[in-house]
């Protein structure tokens, strides 16, 4: 069976589907993505890696179809490399697309006989969802929420287009229209969770000539980015109390200083220098380690040896950072905010708190430290939880080449295998 796999940053969430189908017999694997973002030799000889090439244009005509227009023209790039790719006799039975940035647009009108299965990942609100949200960051006009309306339109098509798609999280799934739900199947990616594992001894992390070991007062946080959909702001706000409350306790920050989802700040620059900026003197720059973004050996090492692991968003995508984390048995004081709550049992296997309460975070924080030994069976409960729900290799991979074999069944006539 072809299959052919689209995402402007190959591989995306389709890393750990396309290379185990690229390693099976009877499957046929290429990828495709923008060249800016391909790592050559990256993927295996099995796995085909491609590339379409797409370059910004200045936006024009009405500001609503700015960003629509970004979709459409990078939906062009992906229908000119499917024409190539047809043409040198590659014709996929399915297609697997995330459909966010415009690259599904066009799929049927090369490959109109293939099965089409989109990752769903969101929908956009104007309310209920990220979008008004935290009221300090968020002062949309009736302009933003109409634009907002458009963001829509790629994954709308894709959808209406697609023979099945798939969501990571139940909440996620159900912000699309009801009438298009049932479609989707709701599978996470999957957690390595071999990987991202308690360490059987005791371990340490070293940052810039310290070493930090497990049972010293660490709390980490983790984000992409450092920024607000991550409650990056609400995480150093209560800084200062931590803190001031726990002596011992350091805080190792780990994140790039760019934008993933939300603005800029108003004054410009990076978010962490903003926070820095409005806590001044309030925090002990000995006792705050930023260190940017860490290859994945060194941040698993990291969570290993965290006492209280901080997790924030607005009601938004999940990041596999929590699910790690839980992974690697972390005390987790999250945010009590969708889909955190599918994941999160306050007092079981983790704790909440709401996520504008600075005051309720420093306290969740300052009472997990104080009280390490006694967290084991929290820390179990967190593994066990992404164990049974999550793991990559028993629930989350098995259900997504499920879903590839059901629809690999009911590939149309006239399409190549």
């Amino acid at each position: 069976m072809n299959i052919l796999f689209i995402h402007q940053n190959f591989p995306g969430q389709f890393r750990h589907l396309a290379r185990y189908l690229a390693a099976e017999e009877g499957w046929n694997v290429v990828g495709l993505g923008d060249a800016r973002n391909i790592r050559p030799g990256h993927f295996g000889e099995r796995l085909k890696v491609l590339s379409y090439r797409h370059e910004d244009t200045p936006p024009s005509g009405h500001p609503y179809l700015h960003g629509l227009e970004s979709r459409v023209r990078r939906g062009q790039a992906v229908v000119r490399a499917l024409s190539a790719i047809r043409q040198q006799g590659f014709v996929p039975g399915i297609v697997c697309v995330h459909p966010a940035w415009g690259e599904a647009l066009f799929i049927r009108e090369v490959f109109p006989h293939a099965r089409v299965l989109s990752y769903s990942e969101f929908y956009y609100h104007s309310t209920g969802a990220d979008v008004g949200f935290d009221r300090e960051y968020s002062a949309e006009t009736l302009d933003d929420t109409c634009r907002l309306r458009l963001r829509n339109v790629s994954n709308l098509l894709a959808l209406s287009e697609s023979d099945r798609a798939w969501s990571p999280t139940r909440w996620q799934a159900a912000q699309f229209p009801a009438e298009l739900r049932q479609k989707i199947a709701v599978m996470h990616d999957g957690i390595d969770t071999q990987a991202a594992r308690p360490a059987d001894a005791d371990c340490s992390f070293e940052w810039q000539g310290r070493r930090f070991s497990s049972g010293d007062s660490v709390i980490t946080y983790v984000a992409r980015n450092l920024e607000p959909y991550r409650g990056f702001h609400i995480f150093m706000r209560a800084l200062p109390r931590i803190l001031a409350e726990n002596p011992h306790a350091q805080v190792i920050i780990v994140g790039g200083d760019e934008v993933s989802y939300g603005r800029v700040p108003a004054a410009g620059g990076s978010w962490r220098a903003a926070m820095l900026g409005e806590l001044g003197a309030q925090v002990d720059p000995a006792r705050l380690h930023f260190t940017g973004r860490l290859p994945r050996e060194q941040y698993l090492s990291l969570l290993r040896v965290s006492a209280a692991h901080v997790y924030l968003t607005y009601p938004f995508v999940l990041s596999w950072s929590m699910l790690e984390a839980m992974a690697c048995g972390c005390v987790l004081v999250a945010s009590a905010t969708p889909p955190v709550q599918e994941v999160i049992e306050d007092g079981v296997n983790g704790h909440l708190f709401d996520f504008f309460d600075v005051g309720a975070l420093a306290h969740k924080v300052g009472a997990v430290l104080a009280a390490q030994g006694s967290h084991v069976t929290m820390r179990q409960a967190a593994r066990a939880a992404v164990v049974s729900s999550y793991d990559l290799d028993t629930v989350c991979l098995p259900a997504q080449v499920a879903l590839l074999r059901e629809m690999a069944e009911g590939v149309r006539p006239g399409t190549p295998q």
